[in-house]
């Protein structure tokens, strides 16, 4: 940006730092600015970076708990080829976001045509 304003004649002082870029010396000064900017920047990305493959490797993953348990997309797929309920009225009786049901159900299309046939849920060994 600093050199699309330079070859358009316009020139740039920061009055509280004493700088400006329309002498050679002002135009080291930003851009030497400009590198530690960016290096540091640089640093600040390889560190989030590790740390997020650090956690990781001891089993944490970010974001928000998914809300779909194995029961609420069972219960989905029973309820998805009722040609009756619309897929919004069912993720508001489970009470999960219609997004969860998209993201959770692959088939969710082939299963509204009645196209494949609903999971049964086994349940868990005592």
């Amino acid at each position: 940006m600093a050199a699309e304003l330079r070859e358009r004649g316009i020139g740039f002082t920061s009055l509280h730092e004493n700088l400006n870029n329309t002498t050679p010396g002002g135009r080291l000064v930003f851009h030497v600015f400009a590198a530690l900017a960016e290096f540091i920047r640089e640093l600040i990305v390889i560190g989030t970076k590790e740390g997020l493959a650090a956690a990781r490797a001891r089993g944490r993953f970010g974001g928000r708990p998914s809300v779909a348990t194995a029961e609420i997309i069972c219960a989905a797929r029973d309820l998805l080829p009722d040609p009756g309920r619309s897929i919004t009225s069912i993720a508001k009786l489970l009470g999960v976001p219609l997004g969860t049901l998209y993201n959770h159900i692959p088939d969710l299309r082939e299963l509204r045509a009645g196209a494949v046939p609903p999971l049964q849920l086994e349940a868990p060994a005592r």
